[in-house]
């Protein structure tokens, strides 16, 4: 229903129908709000109530898609009032301007007034836009070389073949970079993708692609390689690990395989280096798998209360940064299982640290490390006190306890942000970084062997860097791969980094 405040019916019968209409949509729309504020409140409790009632966080986002479809539906059955032109710029944002643009003219039907037939004459125009997608296609690139004879010598001239990324293969670079980032960016796994091109109109089996995406790993591999040595020579990195399933097959079932990850991420107090995320894989948590992976770093490493780490700290080039995000957890949990008020005070302490935080993000080293000597370590040094007089007053079995003995087992690595303004409070950069390689566990299933888990680690260290640093991933890779197959002297791969790459694009344009 559209109803034009500019043009209301004069028949009275007429007015009398529309608010007749109207007041029919009002009264459905009731019942279904309801509805959807009981959906909501659900969704609230899956999110942020006990973990027994909560949420993943794929089915959480589901359920709101299912909810925001509910609403724009009954947006859409709602009256439409048509705006009173009062010149008034539109809130919306402005859609990109890189973006093709194709116009459509709509204009009045001769040049006469239809009310009383006077001239008509132009005084301006009203411009809108539409967001339109334009379906993907696939083409086929016809390559074709003349062959010339001499009559001399008896010899044929012929252009050389150009190199293709897969020998002997049919994809181009732009198409094996958009099966890479289907797979470890948007998590499609390749099945599916062989669906989707059937689609098409195309039969690609899941084996070729397969075999596609080793071809590009393997072209790939020394750009991972000089990227881990970038990342290391760093001197603070954040270091986690997460788990991936690997197909075993003499068992006849998956084994657990770990993807270790390190991040770089100096933004929070301006430093030089650009951020960035590379991820090993190994077929096990042995401590010295990150033993291996830092066995020249020198600097601050930000970690969770891994014990393997702990070998790294004896050597006395590896300074351990605690995370207080995963110690503020201990606390969390006991205060939603128990509702503890000690362990809700140890939230609102800790949380005084964080807001302090918060204020200097962004600031030099040394404005940071002021402002924590003056306004932080005298809650720290409390917090320890106070941590230190509660543990003898509660059972040494309680889980109350066991968080006051994780955070004051730690404190030496608690406590590091306070000598020193570069170091964070917490291992979120690299938490973050594991986030896509569980969405990748999900979708994926398992890799299918330890290549397939060193070929993810090589595919998510360069898309996640490429995130890290605000490129696009498909157009990196694509423009990668092609300088790659072109000849790019393996001396220069430092400027195929993504943050180098995008330096080179910015000049370009």
């Amino acid at each position: 229903m559209r109803i034009d405040l500019e043009n209301l019916p004069v028949d009275t019968a007429l007015l009398h129908q529309l608010v007749r209409d109207m007041a029919t949509v009002v009264a459905g729309r009731d019942s279904e709000i309801e509805r959807l504020q009981l959906i909501i409140k659900k969704l609230q409790r899956a999110q942020f109530g006990r973990r027994s009632e909560r949420l993943e966080s794929d089915q959480y986002a589901l359920a709101l898609d299912d909810l925001e479809s509910d609403i724009a539906h009954i947006e859409e059955s709602a009256p439409i009032i048509e705006p009173q032109q009062t010149g008034a710029a539109g809130r919306r944002r402005s859609l990109p301007d890189h973006l093709l643009r194709e116009e459509v003219r709509l204009d009045v039907p001769g040049d006469t007034c239809p009310c009383c037939g006077g001239a008509l004459h132009a005084i301006g125009e009203s411009v809108s836009e539409m967001l339109d997608w334009i379906p993907a296609q696939l083409r086929v690139i016809r390559i074709t070389r003349p062959k010339y004879a001499c009559r001399v010598c008896n010899t044929v001239a012929r252009a050389v073949a150009p190199e293709r990324p897969i020998a002997g293969g049919l994809a181009t670079p732009a198409l094996l970079a958009h099966v890479l980032i289907s797979k470890y960016c948007d998590h499609t796994p390749l099945y599916r993708q062989a669906q989707i091109f059937a689609r098409h109109g195309v039969e690609i089996e899941r084996s070729t692609l397969c075999g596609w995406v080793g071809g590009v790993c393997w072209w790939l591999e020394a750009l991972h390689e000089r990227l881990a040595k970038n990342v290391f020579a760093s001197d603070h990195l954040f270091a986690d690990d997460t788990p991936i399933p690997v197909l075993d097959p003499g068992r006849g079932r998956t084994k657990i395989g770990r993807l270790w990850v390190y991040a770089r991420e100096q933004r929070p107090w301006s430093g030089p280096a650009p951020p960035a995320a590379v991820y090993l894989f190994a077929p096990d948590r042995k401590a010295e798998r990150p033993a291996s992976h830092l066995e020249h770093f020198k600097g601050v490493l930000h970690v969770d209360g891994y014990a393997g780490f702990e070998k790294l700290a004896n050597e006395e080039k590896v300074i351990l940064a605690a995370c207080w995000a995963h110690t503020r957890r201990k606390f969390y949990e006991v205060a939603q299982s128990t509702s503890s008020p000690i362990a809700e005070e140890a939230l609102r302490r800790i949380g005084e640290i964080y807001v302090i935080e918060a204020e200097v993000r962004g600031r030099s080293p040394p404005d940071r490390l002021a402002a924590r000597r003056q306004r932080s370590k005298p809650i720290v040094d409390a917090l320890r006190l106070w941590f230190e007089q509660q543990l003898s007053h509660i059972s040494a079995r309680s889980t109350l306890a066991d968080a006051i003995r994780y955070a004051l087992a730690r404190w030496s690595g608690l406590t590091r942000f306070l000598h020193d303004g570069r170091i964070e409070l917490d291992t979120n950069p690299v938490e973050r970084a594991i986030r896509p390689v569980a969405l990748g566990r999900k979708n994926h299933m398992f890799a299918g062997s330890n290549r397939g888990g060193e070929r993810w680690a090589i595919a998510c260290s360069l898309v996640e860097t490429c995130k890290l640093n605000d490129v696009e991933p498909y157009a990196y890779l694509s423009d990668v791969l092609t300088r790659m197959v072109e000849g790019h002297p393996v001396n220069r791969l430092d400027e195929l980094l993504p943050w180098a790459w995008k330096a080179q694009k910015s000049v370009k344009t």
